[in-house]
């Protein structure tokens, strides 16, 4: 499975982390964040990595901003994203389940490295549930973006 990780400049540690974490479980992972402490637009962030999946470089996403929202805010934006702001695992596991999100998103002033790294684990080990009202659902939030 390859993921896409991107953050904005309040991110770059626990992103770092979060990205060593998962080479290390044997992911192949591409950075398309921002490495630097200087100030860089986390909707920026977001659109590189939205293009990643809509291109099909990467089966999911990571975004990492301050507090996750802005930055998956920005991710939603983009037609075929289902990205959802986490501050820990049962959102993560649920929103795959139900929602067949594509990025998971939370933010570096928010969780721990040691939290980041289990929200990430849960979402990229949940499997949709791929039930009949949850694809009503997600083909409802298709229809919303035509």
């Amino acid at each position: 499975m390859k993921i896409g990780i991107s953050n904005d400049h309040s991110a770059v540690d626990l992103k770092n982390s979060v990205l060593k974490h998962l080479e290390e479980k044997g992911y192949d992972v591409i950075n398309f964040g921002t490495d630097s402490a200087e100030s860089f637009d986390y909707p920026l962030a977001a659109t590189v990595l939205a293009k990643a999946i809509q291109n099909k470089e990467v089966d999911l996403g990571i975004a990492i901003c301050g507090t996750g929202v802005g930055i998956s805010i920005a991710c939603n934006k983009h037609k075929g994203i289902r990205a959802c702001c986490c501050s820990e695992a049962t959102s993560a596991r649920l929103t795959r389940e139900h929602n067949d999100s594509n990025i998971i998103c939370f933010g570096a002033r928010i969780v721990s490295t040691e939290l980041a790294n289990d929200i990430v684990d849960t979402f990229l080990t949940t499997p949709f549930s791929n039930g009949e009202r949850h694809k009503r659902r997600i083909a409802m939030i298709h229809e919303i973006e035509e």
